[in-house]
């Protein structure tokens, strides 16, 4: 009896996942659903380089190995609802049986939960999350526009980079100290923030949102100390929230994604659900190179570690059941060291292991100037938990491998 293997995400993680249980030697069925119209392509650009040049999914389509020819994609549509112990699905209405499971779902764009003009870009009010997203905000990003960007993670500031080398008018607006504070903490934070202003960016921080002006397209932004920027565009960059409505009442732990074992299986209970894996954004996982709870990661190499993970435990679960030679793949010791990179100006930022877990004293400059280019130590009770370098990438990567290497 042919199996399928239905795949929920028709992003990286997805694409990742499909090719990892073919080279598993996984050769039945496997169905990939994403409810946008494009085939899976590469995300982080979409507030670097692309946006700053052509938006073209041409560009930024990842091209797929010979093996996944076969893989059914079925884009433009969506899981309506899906039933774990029933193994089932209802995909734009049509019910789809299933033998194992990869939620790929990733996540979604938070919004300002203030007054103001309708949450659309025709309306001025952007985010950066797809392609088309991408697209529209590109058309709106004019020299001379009055550009807000809401949120100075590292897409509001990516994003803000970008409008300013394109001639546009930026303010930066965030309830935090300084840019990024919260993954680089405020030395390197402070560091960017005057990069940024040296460029004409400005910053406004400790302060919220109190309202948007205007009715049809925005006009303008009130902050909550008074202050109002005037603005033909605002882009909310507020971070993300999991898109895990579809598992919701199913036993599962969705506080923060999907909590799963380190085989990337969900739990229930504390037991997990064999034959369903849960990668990328949405998956919060242990990795024991750095600490035994369960973190989840938004950095862009997770999706491919994932991906491949979740293909090799699912092949060996539809090879062999619920069985000793399963478990001694799903059990063995599996451990990812996320990175990722940032453009911002002439600035080239990369970042490996988990910064966010240092303690508030252990951020110490390792190499070079911080004025200039530097490498970043972020420390855990002595222990190396993350390095970011600007430029600097052989004294970069010569710290990589003694990343978290006692938290084992």
């Amino acid at each position: 009896m042919t199996r399928r293997v239905l795949v929920v995400g028709a992003g990286l993680g997805g694409l990742r996942s499909a090719e990892a249980l073919r080279a598993q030697g996984y050769a039945d069925e496997i169905v990939v659903v994403g409810d946008e119209p494009h085939a899976p392509y590469n995300r982080p650009p979409l507030s670097k380089e692309a946006l700053a040049d052509e938006v073209a999914h041409e560009r930024l389509a990842f091209r797929q190995k010979a093996s996944v020819e076969d893989v059914v994609w079925r884009l433009g549509q969506r899981v309506d609802s899906l039933d774990l112990d029933g193994r089932s699905a209802v995909v734009s209405g049509q019910a789809l049986a299933w033998d194992a499971l990869v939620v790929a779902t990733g996540v979604s764009a938070r919004r300002l939960p203030v007054a103001g003009p309708p949450a659309t870009h025709a309306a001025g009010r952007h985010v950066v999350r797809t392609l088309d997203d991408a697209l529209a905000l590109r058309a709106a990003l004019t020299p001379s526009t009055r550009l807000v960007v809401v949120g100075a993670g590292f897409i509001g500031c990516e994003v803000a980079a970008t409008a300013r080398t394109l001639g546009c008018e930026v303010d930066v607006v965030a309830i935090d100290d300084v840019p990024m504070q919260r993954p680089l903490g405020p030395m390197l934070g402070g560091e960017l923030q005057r990069r940024h202003e040296a460029r004409g960016v400005r910053f406004h921080l400790g302060v919220g949102v109190d309202r948007l002006l205007g009715d049809d397209h925005v006009s303008g932004v009130v902050l909550s100390d008074g202050t109002e920027l005037a603005a033909d565009a605002v882009v909310e960059a507020l971070g993300s929230q999991c898109n895990v409505g579809l598992l919701e009442g199913q036993g599962l732990d969705l506080t923060d994604g999907v909590l799963t074992d380190d085989a990337l299986r969900p739990l229930r209970d504390g037991v997990p659900v064999d034959g369903v894996a849960a990668v990328g954004d949405v998956a919060r996982f242990p990795n024991p190179r750095f600490d035994h709870r369960a973190f989840r990661v938004e950095h862009w190499s997770l999706p491919t570690d994932t991906g491949r993970r979740a293909g090799e435990v699912l092949a060996a679960y539809l090879r062999h059941g619920p069985t000793p030679a399963y478990e001694e793949v799903a059990t063995k010791p599996w451990e990812v060291l996320p990175s990722f990179w940032s453009d911002q100006f002439d600035i080239r930022m990369q970042s490996f292991g988990m910064p966010g877990l240092a303690d508030p004293d252990g951020v110490r400059l390792l190499d070079g100037d911080l004025a200039g280019d530097c490498v970043v130590g972020y420390h855990r009770s002595g222990d190396l938990m993350g390095v970011v370098g600007l430029g600097m990438v052989r004294e970069l990567m010569a710290h990589r491998a003694a990343l978290g290497r006692s938290a084992r």
